[in-house]
């Protein structure tokens, strides 16, 4: 199905039937990706006072229960109520879903003993590009992504240059395919997220960084529609699911 979007008073047509999605699923045992230190996520069936909730084991129906935490075991999508004490919530800040978006795929470089993304290579990938979501792919790009062990690797982050600069870009949905915008140990600072989110001014509660994406090597660089939806619960961060969408010629 075709659809036409207006946007800059610009008429875009994307092909409904054919999604990108870029999400990592919840599997529920080891292979899972992780980070953070946790064990891996588990999804059983209900048991209690002699009912298992599982067909195959006498049950009517099948009734699992889940146990996972977002930062750790799934595509998800935060607010800046991951870094701040009061309260905000994803389900409450995030209200729109339907953004112009740029893929971008990015080496991280050498500093030090790390992998960074500096502030020099996302203006070399946007240029004068004017979007309201970022999707940055990293190299090396390869198919383990999706079971991952992150948990004291040491991971490629972001540098505050490179936040400020997509800041002053206008991006306010931010998507990686890492597990955080922000080195694994680093006390505690947080500087990507604080950066980006505005804490020590006027927080900047209608952005979002998602984390724990999958973009494809078939997906290829460019500009693209994105609807990112996530799953209704009062939380600073829920599951995600980003999907994107082929702008036609």
């Amino acid at each position: 199905m075709i659809a036409t979007i207006k946007h800059n008073s610009r008429n875009y047509k994307i092909d409904l039937s054919k999604p990108l999605d870029i999400s990592i699923a919840l599997r529920g045992d080891e292979t899972n990706v992780n980070a953070w230190y946790l064990g891996h996520p588990k999804i059983r069936p209900h048991e209690e006072d002699g009912f298992i909730g599982k067909v195959s084991e006498g049950s009517s129906v099948n009734f699992n229960n889940i146990w996972f935490n977002p930062h750790s075991h799934v595509t998800h999508t935060e607010c800046a109520g991951h870094i701040t004490e009061e309260f905000h919530s994803i389900n409450q800040n995030l209200k729109n879903f339907f953004f112009l978006a740029e893929v971008v795929t990015v080496a991280p470089e050498k500093k030090d003993e790390d992998l960074v993304i500096s502030k020099k290579q996302l203006q070399y990938a946007l240029g004068n590009k004017k979007r309201k979501a970022l999707v940055i792919r990293t190299l090396p790009n390869l198919p383990n992504k999706n079971s991952m062990q992150y948990s004291n690797t040491n991971p490629p982050y972001l540098l505050e240059d490179a936040i400020l600069f997509l800041k002053t870009k206008g991006i306010e949905h931010l998507l990686i395919d890492l597990p955080s915008v922000d080195k694994e140990r680093d006390e505690g600072v947080l500087i990507c997220h604080h950066t980006f989110w505005n804490t020590k001014g006027k927080i900047r509660s209608n952005a979002t960084i998602t984390e724990f994406i999958y973009v494809s090597n078939t997906i290829e660089d460019g500009t693209y529609f994105l609807d990112l939806q996530v799953a209704p619960i009062e939380n600073d961060a829920s599951p995600s699911r980003p999907v994107l969408y082929k702008i036609m010629d």
